[in-house]
């Protein structure tokens, strides 16, 4: 397929709000194309040229655009600046101005012809990368149509925002095989454990949906992890899964270890899929010396360690190892212990779909230490297995008095559910003075500019939600303008910055009157505690309306959730927008909170 095709598609895209008609746009597209074509568009689709837990970035800013564009277009600099601030949108800009310029040879590049060009262009490093990266973009804007351009100078800088999410992608594959969704279980599974929609793609197109029946865990690529259900009493946790296995809850970083013993490879993923192995030299040290396998993929939860006292600290110090500079110094004050709790995989052998008893036992099989918390990297996590809800309190009291969060209990005959929350794994965390016994993770949808004493922080209120997860879409449960520090409002702007927009992202479902001055793309992830969940016809989780009787507009009959006195508990880095808390989970918090 030509580029220019695939351009107008991205318009089609970007000018539908319906999520239903994106789903069937794409699959259009998908029918088109190639098995050797379907992975390298989704790649572009998705404003890369490789799947998002590999490390490769376009590395240009802005600047760097400007000077393909006005050397592509042998414009002077000034001219350019002055319309693109004018329409305030480089891609239309540079599309304007090919409009207008009509003495270039334009060439109808293939799909797979840009992907190469955009490719070489990303991975380009050493002396002079960047004018190879200028050069290979402006080649490229004078040999592609006016269309094609806009989109295409809008890949390197990650600003294509077409409105749609992977789960979307997974449905229109749904609709391109069966035009509908009944495969997207199907699909999804094998997505969870290889998240690379590419690999999918080109596998449906050449094998079928029958292949992927047959995916198991890769070494080196990141399988989206396992997540927790909720519930707030041992007798509801007994009930549920009856005899379990009980591990302590401990509030650090849960962490993806992949090791190959023959390459000497150690690679570390963060819950989304981020590469963060330079992070933690000493997690990579404690691995290579501790774990005996030639192969593994095992997960563990990582927390800080206080040597002198022999101690493990809380999460707000364990925080501090996350960053990108200074990391032996940081890594020498807080040293990190790794409680390893899940074995993927190992010597050849997916245990995905083993039980958990004998995942359990294999794990332990491949970690030799001296069984020393001052020595050891990796430690081993103290379990209990019982059926007795009064023992289920007891371990739970036991928890709460070392510091930690609570207890999970785990289903003895569960498998390992990729990317799924299931009744295998339930959580049972520290009780609050609130009504609602658990945190909520929610996702920062926009802010309003700040006023008074928040001028200076440019942010006075912002507004969160939570997943929809049947209609991919997030829903409004709160605007926050209280319960953050100085810092904390500040360290807020500037990630918004980042991800800042004028129009409201399509999967966003937001009532008018919780319209805010700046829009942020779905990106970043926020721990908030709250006294209690309400009704509000003014938040859209949860709610639902009917039709008037007039006909005309839409009448709220059931209100939505909302949240009172919500406040900011931190930052989840680790949680991609899809882990945020869904609705079906704040519809159980809601009829299970404490005087409810």
């Amino acid at each position: 397929m030509k580029f220019k095709e695939l351009a107008d598609y991205f318009e089609k895209i970007e000018k539908t709000t319906s999520r239903l008609e994106i789903t069937r746009v794409l699959a259009s597209l998908f029918k088109k194309l190639a098995a050797d074509e379907i992975d390298k568009t989704v790649y572009l689709l998705q404003g890369r040229v490789v799947p998002l837990y590999e490390k490769v970035n376009f590395g240009m800013a802005e600047k760097m655009v400007i000077r393909s564009i006005v050397q592509g277009l042998s414009l002077e600099n000034r001219l350019f600046v002055r319309r693109y601030k004018k329409m305030g949108d480089l891609g239309k800009a540079l599309e304007a101005f090919k409009q207008e310029i009509r003495s270039f040879e334009e060439t109808d590049l293939t799909i797979l012809k840009v992907y190469d060009e955009l490719f070489r262009l990303a991975t380009a490093g050493g002396d002079g990368s960047q004018e190879t990266k200028i050069n290979i973009l402006s080649n490229l804007i004078r040999r592609l149509d006016s269309l094609s351009c806009r989109y295409l100078v809008r890949i390197p800088q990650g600003l294509l925002r077409l409105g749609f999410s992977d789960m979307t992608v997974l449905d229109a594959y749904s609709w391109m095989i069966s035009g509908d969704k009944s495969l997207r279980w199907q699909i999804e599974k094998a997505y969870h454990v290889r998240p690379d929609l590419g690999f999918i793609g080109h596998l449906l197109k050449k094998e079928g949906v029958k292949s992927l029946a047959h995916i198991v865990p890769r070494l080196f690529t990141p399988i989206l992890m396992m997540r927790a259900e909720r519930l707030s009493t041992a007798e509801d946790i007994i009930k549920q899964i009856g005899r379990c296995i009980i591990e302590p809850k401990y509030d650090g970083f849960r962490l993806q270890i992949h090791y190959s013993h023959k390459t000497k490879e150690i690679r570390i993923y963060s819950r989304n899929l981020e590469d963060v192995s330079f992070m933690y030299p000493d997690i990579v040290a404690g691995v290579r010396r501790e774990v005996k396998a030639e192969e593994i993929i095992l997960e563990g939860e990582a927390i800080g360690y206080e040597e002198t006292t022999n101690t493990f600290l809380p999460f707000q110090e364990t925080v501090q190892r996350k960053r990108k500079y200074d990391i032996q110094e940081t890594a020498k004050k807080i040293p990190l212990k790794l409680f390893p709790f899940e074995l993927l995989y190992v010597n050849g052998k997916s245990f995905i779909d083993t039980r958990l008893e004998e995942r359990s036992k294999e794990l332990l099989k491949h970690i030799k230490n001296h069984g020393d918390t001052h020595r050891d990297v990796l430690l081993a996590s103290p379990t209990e297995i019982t059926s007795d809800p009064k023992k289920v309190d007891r371990l739970f009291e036991d928890a709460i008095a070392k510091g930690l969060e609570g207890i999970i209990a785990k289903r003895l005959d569960g498998v390992y559910q990729a990317g799924a929350r299931g009744w295998n794994w339930i959580k049972f965390k520290k009780s609050y003075s609130s009504k609602i016994e658990d945190t909520i993770d929610c996702l920062i949808m926009g802010y309003d500019a700040g006023k008074g004493k928040r001028t200076n922080f440019g942010i006075g209120a912002f507004l969160v939600g939570v997943y929809d997860q049947k209609n991919d879409r997030y829903l409004t449960t709160s605007k926050i303008g209280t319960g953050l520090t100085d810092e904390e409002w500040k360290e807020l702007y500037k990630r918004a910055q980042k991800y800042k927009q004028a129009e409201k992202p399509t999967v966003y479902d937001v009532d008018k009157m919780m319209k805010v001055d700046a829009w942020v793309d779905p990106h970043i992830v926020v721990e908030i505690k709250a006294d209690e969940i309400t009704r509000s016809s003014i938040h859209t989780a949860g709610r639902v309306l009917k039709a008037s009787k007039s006909g005309t507009a839409f009448e709220v009959a059931t209100p939505g959730f909302a949240l009172r006195f919500p406040r900011l508990v931190r930052f989840r880095d680790d949680k991609r927008p899809e882990e945020t808390t869904t609705l079906n989970e704040l519809r159980s918090l809601f009829r299970q909170q404490k005087g409810g």
